[in-house]
């Protein structure tokens, strides 16, 4: 579905991204692992068309690498940004119906799927989301980047800051998605999330990928493992 080939971005001259080449595949869920500052994000957000890049991104076959980020999001990708970005002065409701595309009939989930999944979103749907907590506001991210009915969704740092009871929520939502058909790029650091749901795992350091393979392959990988990640959680 999703196939990265020596992309390389940047920041003004800063040269972030060297020769990145990474693939998703049809319902599959691959987490992006690493440090702080390898370059885990702006992998995404080149993805995204948010920042300036060199290389190739096909997305079913088709070259966005480029291309403006509205071109990316009606393409079928949707992005949950780590920052969350909700609007904080409209309900949560409203919120919600804004990740509609152009008012486009979502064929794999309605708003009461959302509140299934989130009950907590249920009891504050006519609150400002502006009101809400760190965790409620991440789970309205992802459910109105969900309503966009997406084929690939990709979230950045998802489970960051949020209470262990969240978190477990967060990880049976994905498991969701991937039986609704969705692939999802997960950016994290909490390595027993990535590792239970992912069907692959890429490790970055330096704006490089320095290994892919299995959770299993990984586990067993004591080097990478020590010298590129941070064990959290």
């Amino acid at each position: 579905m999703l196939n990265v080939k020596d992309l390389n971005a940047y920041y003004g001259k800063s040269h972030i991204l060297h020769g990145v080449n990474m693939t998703v595949g049809n319902g599959e869920i691959v987490s992006l692992l690493g440090r702080n500052g390898v370059g885990r994000s702006t992998t995404i957000k080149s993805v995204m068309g948010q920042v300036d890049c060199v290389g190739s991104i096909k997305f079913r076959e088709r070259e966005l690498c480029g291309s403006p980020a509205y071109t990316v999001a009606r393409s079928g990708i949707g992005y949950v940004p780590e920052n969350r970005d909700i609007f904080p002065g409209i309900t949560v409701r409203q919120n919600l119906l804004l990740g509609m595309k152009g008012g486009a009939v979502n064929k794999r989930w309605s708003m009461d799927d959302m509140f299934d999944l989130f009950p907590q979103l249920r009891e504050r749907a006519d609150a400002l989301a502006g009101v809400l907590s760190g965790g409620e506001q991440q789970m309205l991210t992802l459910c109105r980047t969900l309503m966009g009915d997406p084929d690939l969704v990709m979230i950045d740092e998802p489970t960051e800051g949020l209470a262990p009871k969240i978190v477990e929520q967060m990880a049976v939502l994905f498991e969701e998605i991937k039986k609704r058909g969705i692939s999802i790029l997960l950016v994290e650091q909490k390595l027993t999330i990535a590792m239970r749901i992912s069907s692959r795992v890429y490790v970055m350091g330096h704006g490089q990928i320095v290994f892919e393979g299995t959770p299993t392959q990984l586990t067993n990988n004591e080097s990478i493992r020590k010298e590129w990640l941070e064990v959290t959680g």
